[in-house]
């Protein structure tokens, strides 16, 4: 195990592009001349870091149907990860840091690797790995209680059902009740001290994967699990977030990323009961999704032959959308959290599949 002490003190890097020249052309993020991401990748297949794939070019895609807001914000570059990871499937913010827990890394899918960063030192800290190491892990926080529910211990297939809590006891892991059935790629929030486990996938084979629309919610006081009114649609690799303890679910995808959803629908907790939103404009999943300025923000994501860059904004009030700069580097199963006046988005796929692992760390502001 990692020393869980350790610092690493990786500097920023200093491309910055602006919302503006991204709006005027939305493919700058692509070119070669953002110094930040060279030699910060590598290949699930193979040791060693190399630069952006070429195949990356092809896939990007940033184009979002619906307006750019009058503000588009921008991009800047921030401390990498220590190594490059993918498949986290989601990242969550604890006391103003990002918490990365599992995911593909270093030629294996099945990482314990536990990272958080620090925006206030722009440096990365090697937490105490996560007891089972799997990719797609659902995270959430309540309070100052970090969570770890089911993943995948095969390559985006084979779920198991054990689950863990950190930050009860310094830097360690301690084992809770388990899912009811094995379940990976899950999204995971708190409301309250409760935890909601919504969809996800079942299935050993790439043949019998399987969405499904599991709503499930633990209570700490008991260690149990319960189930609620589930989801509309079965669907996996979807945004989640909460405000005003409504849960927000947006896009996912229907069994694989061919059939992708642009779905959004908002459940009552008092209620027990799931209405329709206004959909999110581009169909996509394994995307970024978190609450910033009073706004959901949607970023990058996946298709078939597309990886997306796209950042659009829904409006809770007005149930309506907007695009934002698209990412400098568009990529998916990636961690992404609101901190303070920015969105970090770390880590994640530059291509289609789990082929390509990336440290790519970079913030989105609307300053």
């Amino acid at each position: 195990m990692n020393n869980p002490s350790r610092r690493l003190m990786l500097s920023g890097g200093l491309a910055v592009v602006s919302g503006a020249a991204l709006a005027q052309n939305p493919h700058a993020g692509h070119g070669p001349h953002h110094p930040h991401r060279e030699g910060q990748f590598e290949r699930l297949n193979a040791p060693g870091r190399v630069d952006i794939p070429d195949i990356h070019h092809s896939q990007a895609y940033v184009t979002s149907p619906v307006p750019m807001a009058a503000n588009p914000g921008r991009w800047q570059a921030r401390a990498p990860l220590p190594i490059p990871r993918t498949e986290m499937a989601w990242a969550v913010g604890r006391e103003g840091r990002m918490h990365l827990v599992g995911g593909y890394a270093e030629q294996r899918v099945d990482r314990p690797y536990h990272h958080v960063y620090d925006p206030a030192s722009n440096a990365w800290i090697t937490a105490a790995e996560v007891p089972r190491g799997a990719n797609h892990v659902g995270v959430a926080v309540a309070g100052t209680k970090l969570y770890a529910i089911g993943g995948f211990i095969e390559q985006n297939r084979t779920p198991h059902a054990e689950c863990f809590i950190w930050g009860t006891d310094g830097d360690r892991w301690a084992a809770i009740r388990p899912l009811p059935e094995a379940c990976g790629a899950i999204a995971c929030i708190a409301i309250g001290e409760r935890i909601h486990a919504i969809g996800g996938a079942i299935g050993n084979t790439f043949a019998n994967r399987k969405s499904i629309d599991w709503h499930l919610v633990y209570d700490p006081k008991d260690d149990r699990w319960t189930r609620l009114a589930p989801m509309p649609l079965g669907r996996d690799h979807v945004g989640i977030v909460a405000i005003d303890d409504r849960i927000h679910l947006i896009g996912g995808r229907v069994d694989s990323f061919h059939t992708n959803s642009v779905l959004h629908h908002v459940y009552e907790p008092r209620e027990d009961k799931w209405t329709a939103r206004n959909h999110m404009p581009t169909p996509r999943s394994g995307h970024g999704a978190v609450v910033f300025q009073g706004r959901i923000f949607c970023m990058g994501g996946e298709g078939w032959n597309r990886v997306y860059g796209q950042n659009e904004a829904y409006d809770p009030v007005a149930d309506r959308w907007e695009a934002y700069a698209p990412m400098l580097t568009p990529r998916h199963g990636m961690g992404a959290v609101a901190i303070g006046d920015a969105i970090y988005v770390a880590g994640g796929g530059p291509q289609m599949g789990g082929g390509v692992k990336s440290a790519i760390h970079e913030a989105f502001t609307l300053a």
